[in-house]
C-alpha cells in the first residue's frame, strides 16, 4: 500500500517538473521570484585586480559599491516606474524591478584606498590596485 501512495504523489511531481519550461515552473518566472545574479569575470595582473560585472539596462547611479572589512560589496536596485496603458500590446510584462547583491573577499594585498569603477555598455568594471611590493608566489599543489 505504501509504494502506491508514494507513486501517486511522486509521479505527478516529476511529470510537472519535466513538462514545464524552467522559466515558467510553478507559474512563476525566474525574474518574478527574485533570482537575478549578474555574471562576473575576475582578472588579476601584477598591479591590479579587476572585476567585470555584466549588468545591462542599468545606469551608473543604480549601483552601490562599498568596502567593508576586506569585502567588496556591489549591489544595484532599480525600479522601473513605467505604467502601461490599455493601448499597449503586452501579452505578458515581467520586467519592472531589478536588484542584486554580490560580494567578494579582497586579499590582503588589495589597496582599499585605490578602487575605481566605470560603467559602459552594460558592463561595470571595478579595478582594485595592489599594494606596492606585493609579489605573487607560485605554489604547486600535489594531486593525490
Amino acid at each position: 500500500m505504501f509504494p502506491s501512495v508514494v507513486s501517486k504523489l511522486v509521479n505527478p511531481l516529476f511529470e510537472d517538473f519535466f513538462s514545464r519550461d524552467i522559466s515558467d515552473w510553478a507559474d512563476r518566472s525566474i525574474s518574478a521570484i527574485g533570482v537575478n545574479l549578474p555574471s562576473v569575470n575576475l582578472k588579476e595582473t601584477d598591479t591590479k585586480l579587476e572585476i567585470e560585472l555584466a549588468a545591462p539596462g542599468l545606469k551608473k547611479d543604480d549601483f552601490k559599491i562599498e568596502v567593508d572589512n576586506n569585502m567588496l560589496i556591489i549591489s544595484a536596485e532599480k525600479e522601473e516606474k513605467k505604467e502601461s496603458s490599455k493601448k499597449d500590446d503586452y501579452v505578458r510584462k515581467e520586467f519592472n524591478y531589478q536588484s542584486f547583491y554580490r560580494s567578494f573577499n579582497l586579499p590582503d594585498y588589495a589597496d582599499e584606498n585605490k578602487i575605481e569603477a566605470t560603467y559602459k555598455d552594460g558592463i561595470l568594471d571595478v579595478v582594485i590596485a595592489k599594494k606596492p611590493g606585493h609579489t605573487k608566489a607560485l605554489k604547486s599543489i600535489a594531486i593525490k
